[in-house]
């Protein structure tokens, strides 16, 4: 069957899924709660009170070979149109899909279970992806208000074919390749425990959602495989990612505009780029970035460690409330870095990004790097509230580099606690 005639069946399946008049779930969204529920998908302890919804029993086919999309975007339309608390299974075995939309809302009174514990292969053939940069990812969720998807199983983007075709390293409005996942507009949310291997473009993406939670998960990629972030969030509210692994080409986690209330705590991260805030600037009419926690991770062999970057552009916006702590760093290229000239340091144009109220505190480690401590800020908007407390690294680069271990500041308001190493800026 040609692609066009595919794409058009599965869009055809994926209207279906919309029912305007439909409930949602209702009452409020308990994270202790839903996580205790997540752990019982997975251990296969749920009530007679869940019904499941098997992708087999739908016709999908677990043999690596068949493409099974309509046999999932199946499944998926009968469990969230269930009136009654619903699990979707994705079972043991080798699965082949190519795109899909997973479209709520949902009928559900509680979280749609997602149990996956199956391998599940993306097309590798680029022809299969042609809806566009914000059109078509590769696993897509989309509002829906209460989502649990869990289990032991394995997303493979297969993106190795397709990293050659990836030019955001030379483009600064490039065509982004497909994510293996991309959550829009979902609230109420945890997602536990699944892996996800070479993604043509990035692991997840979470935008426009409210109360979301990624927890456990191990994300891979090789260092060198192009703009694969690990977790990309924008225009999201109170998104918590814990105990995570994270090694890919790119930032292991990143927070662009409209990013609020984020934390992120015992990730580890590498290879990749480390933690990053931005490319903040990028577009007009960007929505402030606030109250980012970073805490008790590790980085190891990564190009930076933590990082906020904004473009030199004339869109203006805030970036506030953004903290470092508790973070060790191992042969890290650039420890601590803010840069205000991203992309585009030959411009004459300065970054209207507003960044102040950023504390670095108890970081400690090795750079390969003499200067481990970089603040590149705006001339028209100087970096302001910077704090650097109790930072301890070691320089661990070529011997024979006789520039001294340093910080270098420029146009930023810096104050210092406590040990400082490499020593403040002069």
């Amino acid at each position: 069957m040609a692609f066009v005639t595919k794409a058009r069946i599965s869009l055809i399946l994926l209207l279906c899924l919309v029912d305007r008049n439909g409930c949602e779930r209702t009452g409020p969204f308990n994270p202790a709660e839903a996580l205790v529920k997540a752990k019982n998908a997975a251990a296969g302890k749920l009530g007679p009170d869940v019904k499941t919804f098997n992708v087999l029993d739908y016709g999908a086919k677990a043999n690596g070979k068949t493409d099974s999309s309509i046999n999932f975007i199946r499944t998926f339309k009968a469990a969230c149109n269930f009136r009654g608390n619903a699990m979707m299974v994705i079972p043991k075995g080798d699965f082949l899909i190519g795109p899909i939309i997973f479209q709520g809302p949902c009928f559900n009174p509680s979280s749609l279970i997602i149990q996956a514990n199956g391998i599940v292969k993306a097309q590798d053939d680029l022809s299969y992806f042609t809806g566009g940069a914000d059109d078509t990812d590769w696993i897509t969720f989309q509002s829906i208000n209460g989502l649990i998807l869990s289990g032991t199983g394995t997303f493979h983007g297969q993106g190795a074919k397709a990293w050659k075709y990836n030019d955001c390293a030379h483009k600064s409005h490039c065509v982004r390749l497909a994510a293996n996942f991309k959550f829009n507009k979902v609230n109420d949310a945890i997602i536990n425990g699944i892996n996800s291997i070479d993604p043509k473009g990035f692991h997840i993406m979470v935008t426009v959602c409210r109360n979301f939670r990624l927890l456990n998960l191990k994300l891979q990629a090789p260092g060198d495989s192009p703009n694969t972030d690990g977790i990309h969030i924008s225009k999201s509210t109170v998104v918590k990612i814990a105990h995570c692994v994270i090694g890919t080409g790119d930032d292991c986690v990143s927070m662009i505009h409209g990013s609020i209330d984020i934390s992120v705590n015992k990730v580890i991260c590498g290879p990749g780029h480390g933690f990053s805030v931005g490319s903040l600037g990028h577009y007009d009419d960007e929505a402030d970035v606030n109250k980012i926690v970073v805490t008790n991770s590790s980085l190891t062999d990564t190009t930076n460690g933590v990082r906020i970057k904004t473009y030199k552009t004339d869109s203006p916006s805030k970036a506030s409330s953004i903290f470092f702590t508790d973070m060790i760093m191992n042969r890290v290229k650039n420890p601590i870095i803010i840069d205000q000239e991203y992309g585009n340091r030959h411009s004459t144009q300065t970054s209207k990004v507003s960044i102040s109220d950023v504390r670095f505190v108890n970081i400690k480690g090795t750079s390969i790097s003499k200067v481990a401590v970089q603040f590149l800020c705006s001339k028209s908007n100087p970096c302001e509230g910077i704090q650097m407390n109790n930072i301890d690294l070691q320089y661990v680069g070529p011997p024979r580099d006789q520039q001294p271990f340093e910080s270098n500041c420029t146009n930023a308001k810096v104050s210092y606690v406590g040990l400082q190493n490499p020593p403040p800026c002069r």
